[in-house]
């Protein structure tokens, strides 16, 4: 027995199988004592689905239950049939902190009606590496400053609406080569230049998030044996005591390999909290969301996590919960359609050219080249079809499909010679390999990662994302009835 008020299972998050809440999942949260479950694209396919899902998890977790999700904008969005925001790189596009508070405002009261009540945006990323696989287009810029102006207005907006935001991934995810779904990456900075560019938006914004994410990063020069998410000196003494903060920290996932290949659900649990997070997440199967409760429990009991400690964690979760209570307020069918057309409107003012792209000229024919189908990799949903890319071209006279399973197979000589326009539109995340040297569209559309413009050699019109609102509006810039407005939020330079 452990005597204290702590309950471990209050101290860790977890996800569930499936779109429905079924007796033995509820037992298992029950069990555990978890008053906090985050929801993926699989557990989503309706919003009657959700609703009902949601009120489950309420009534099984009990009073100041978190209900999480995703809804950054652009690529990451698990809640598809709600107004598609535009990711933060094309608001850092527009430049426009008003279109960015409003979209904040407008994705929190869409999730809210729902039920959710934390919301693990804005991205704080500053994408200073145009290799990095993972963050690109999520992040609002390689600017710190206009991405703490952007995010802020983001958050403000998103807060105001009722909805706790969750600032990520610190203290910084922005220039790294690696993922950290599948490896370790290292920022081996020293302090004085992290502070300047990494750090910076989330020193400026800290007095306004209610919480934040820490990312699986090594960072050598301050902690050379623990990342971020595990590290006393960056979540202890930079953030806790130099930097005061006192909102919620909540690590990323446990089951992402950068974690659980080195450390464990055990073993990270229990490091994340000693270093100063109040939450994990324990994704996982049930088998180690439980593993992850028992090794805090065993630490409580033996001194190794300090009770006092954790009674703070539990008081700031219970604050979060307090303030931003799960609830379900109606989303007006007014209020809805305005919010479909600020997305649109918003797509639209990022809207970016590079080069001098020209939208192709009546009369003659056009021949778009593109990838059939890609998947979601866990992180992003899928992209942009060969169905989705023909939407773009509705209504455009005289246009031929040439699809191929991976673009990176794509062979620029085996094209028609028919003297038709050709459009390249790269509907993919991943960079291209060095065959893309080879190719000579006349059009490049740029539909997800903006840096593909520097692995193509052509003029390219860049979306940073391939919502519905980015869809029309290239849509109205090929039919000649639009301009692109957006201006350049990072470097394309080789």
């Amino acid at each position: 027995m452990i005597a204290t008020s702590v309950t471990p299972g209050r101290l860790v998050m977890v996800n569930i199988t499936g779109t429905t809440l079924d007796r033995q999942q509820a037992d298992h949260l029950q069990h555990l004592g978890v008053r906090a479950v985050c929801l993926f694209r699989r557990n989503i396919s309706s919003e009657e689905q959700v609703l009902r899902l949601t009120h489950d998890l309420r009534e099984a977790m009990g009073e100041g239950s978190l209900i999480a999700i995703d809804q950054e904008g652009g690529a990451v969005v698990r809640a598809t049939f709600l107004p598609q925001p535009p990711s933060a790189m094309s608001l850092g596009a527009s430049g426009d902190a008003g279109l960015a508070r409003d979209v904040g405002d407008a994705v929190a009261r869409g999730i809210r009606s729902l039920g959710f009540n934390w919301n693990f945006a804005p991205v704080l990323d500053v994408n200073s590496n145009p290799a990095n696989p993972v963050i690109s287009e999520r992040s609002f810029g390689e600017d710190p400053a206009e991405v703490a102006r952007l995010a802020g207005a983001w958050l403000t907006g998103a807060t105001g609406a009722g909805v706790a935001c969750c600032v990520k991934h610190f203290p910084g995810h922005g220039d790294t080569s690696v993922d950290s779904h599948r490896d370790l990456p290292v920022v081996d900075k020293p302090l004085e230049a992290l502070r300047a560019l990494e750090l910076a938006p989330f020193r400026a914004l800290l007095a306004q998030a209610p919480a934040l994410m820490t990312a699986h990063i090594l960072y050598p020069r301050i902690d050379p044996d623990l990342p971020a998410t595990l590290s006393p000196r960056i979540l202890g003494d930079l953030l806790r005591r130099e930097w005061g903060y006192e909102g919620v920290v909540i690590t990323d996932a446990l089951d992402m390999h950068a974690i659980h290949k080195r450390y464990g659900h055990e073993r990270a649990a229990v490091l994340a909290l000693q270093a100063g997070a109040d939450m994990v997440m324990a994704l996982g199967p049930p088998g180690e969301q439980a593993l992850a409760v028992q090794a805090i429990a065993r630490s409580l009991a033996s001194g190794d996590l300090e009770t006092a400690a954790l009674a703070r964690s539990i008081a700031r979760l219970d604050a979060l919960g307090a303030r931003f209570p799960v609830g379900w307020p109606p989303y007006a069918p007014a209020q809805r359609a305005a919010d479909e057309d600020l997305m649109a409107r918003a797509w639209a003012a990022g809207l970016a050219a590079y080069g001098e792209p020209q939208a192709p000229a009546r009369g003659r024919g056009i021949r778009v080249v593109t990838q059939a189908d890609v998947p979601g990799d866990g992180v992003s949903e899928a992209g942009l079809s060969e169905a989705g890319v023909r939407r773009i071209f509705a209504g455009v006279p005289d246009v031929e499909f040439t699809t191929c399973a991976d673009l990176d197979a794509l062979d620029w000589q085996d094209l028609p010679g028919d003297g038709r326009l050709r459009i390249l539109a790269s509907n993919r995340r991943a960079r291209y390999a060095a065959a893309s040297a080879g190719w000579h569209p006349d059009l490049h559309l740029a539909l997800w990662n903006p840096y593909h413009a520097l692995d193509v050699d052509a003029p390219a019109v860049i979306s940073w994302g391939h919502g519905n609102g980015a869809i029309q509006a290239l849509r109205e810039w090929l039919l000649g009835r639009a301009r692109l407005p957006g201006r350049m939020p990072v470097r394309l330079a080789a």
